[in-house]
């Protein structure tokens, strides 16, 4: 194949498309440099295929950017497995070792909790027909009549493979590498759900941006939920770590969670036996509707932050789960379009969108990696300029669903 060489007539990006269901392309391993198209600043791409156990047969994409590495998970609805930048790893040691191919997950296994099986991504998309708890909800059923469903946790996008899967990379400075894919959640008398996601970034960054489209391609109004769980364990996460964020209200998610509702922004080390905490924040957003949140490690000097609309991601999730080592030392911070709660309770709390036929939605979040105490205090700056001064509000009750 000749690759074009980037000039400065150029105007067309260069793409490469490495899976497509519509053409019966899959790429088993495939690699492109800068030196390929003549960019200026060392980044490559390397599509791979992984071998053996439950992976077999899991495609990755693996994006250098110079500073920061990421992979890119397609048959796993375009999670992102992990990310590093000099000596940070942005991702978690989960018990699940593989990257699981969903043929093997059982959803509804434990009473719905079968997703946990493949759990062990930095950010793995929750929804989008549904997210959060398991548990039943209604639905209307194909002789239009109500009708009860059992939801599975989180649903079903982590699990479903991406249709099709393209490398775009720009030819105008500064290059930015783009991997771009297709997920679908459709069904006969069920949704009709389109998901085209881009994962971005600029050679020689700390940080990527996850852009997502979601689009309706029903005949009739759809429901929709996006929570994107991203997972910190060390080096970030660590006794003394803490959470920093733009926030205008924090309500514990149960009566557990309440009693240690002063001190939800602080991190313990790996507690044997440590029960899981969620705290549900509402952000606070500046003039242009932006919110910051950030986790930094104890000195200080580490950290990540990331930056989402509110208006498309209005709540938060902050998710502590300071186990033992061995069970899965992690903190998830979490934007979403609702709570984790089942969809029933989301619903009656008027925080599950809807999508009219044909319509789009954008949604995502830009995350950068924090390497020096200057980063970290940057960040707390702007965290300090979108909180604008107000007052958080810390609820001591739980919410009553």
């Amino acid at each position: 194949m000749a690759i074009p060489v980037f000039t400065a007539a150029a105007a067309e990006p260069f793409r490469q498309v490495i899976t497509s269901s519509s053409r019966g392309i899959r790429t088993e391993q495939w690699t492109l440099t800068h030196r390929d198209l003549g960019a200026p600043s060392p980044w490559s791409i390397r599509k791979l295929t992984l071998h053996g156990g439950r992976q077999e047969g899991v495609d990755v994409v693996v994006v250098d950017n110079g500073v920061m590495t990421f992979t890119v998970v397609p048959t796993r609805g375009m999670g992102i497995l992990e990310a590093t930048a000099g000596n940070v790893r942005l991702g978690w040691e989960s018990p699940v070792r593989e990257v699981i191919h969903p043929q093997h997950i059982n959803l509804e296994q434990r009473g719905g909790l079968g997703w946990l099986e493949g759990f062990n991504e930095w950010m793995v998309r929750c929804g989008v027909e549904w997210a959060g708890h398991p548990g039943k909800d209604e639905f209307v059923n194909n002789v239009g009549a109500k009708s009860e469903m059992q939801l599975t946790l989180h649903g079903r996008i982590a699990n479903i493979p991406a249709s099709e899967v393209e490398v775009v990379v720009d030819a105008a400075p500064p290059h930015r590498l783009r991997i771009r894919g297709r997920v679908d959640e459709r069904m006969f008398y069920g949704p009709k759900l389109e998901l085209w996601t881009e994962v971005s970034t600029d050679p020689g960054t700390t940080s990527l941006r996850i852009e997502d489209t979601l689009t309706n391609r029903g005949a009739h109004e759809q429901e929709y939920q996006m929570i994107y769980h991203c997972n910190f364990g060390a080096p970030l996460l660590e006794k003394g770590a803490r959470f920093a964020g733009a926030v205008r209200r924090v309500t514990p998610f149960n009566a557990h969670a309440a009693g240690d509702a002063e001190r939800f922004a602080e991190y313990a080390g790996p507690t044997p036996g440590f029960v899981e905490q969620v705290y549900c924040l509402e952000p606070a957003a500046d003039s242009t509707g932006r919110s910051v949140m950030m986790l930094h490690n104890a000195r200080g000097d580490r950290g990540v932050a990331m930056a989402f609309s509110v208006e498309a991601l209005p709540s938060f999730t902050l998710w502590k789960n300071l186990a033992a080592t061995e069970e899965g030392y992690v903190t998830g911070l979490e934007p979403g379009t609702s709570f984790p709660f089942n969809r029933r309770v989301e619903r009656a709390a008027g925080r599950v969108p809807r999508l009219a036929a044909g319509a789009s939605k954008t949604l995502g979040l830009e995350v950068g990696v924090l390497l020096s105490r200057e980063d970290v205090l940057r960040v707390s700056s702007e965290i300090k300029r979108v909180q604008g001064g107000r007052e958080v509000q810390l609820d001591k009750e739980p919410f009553k669903p």
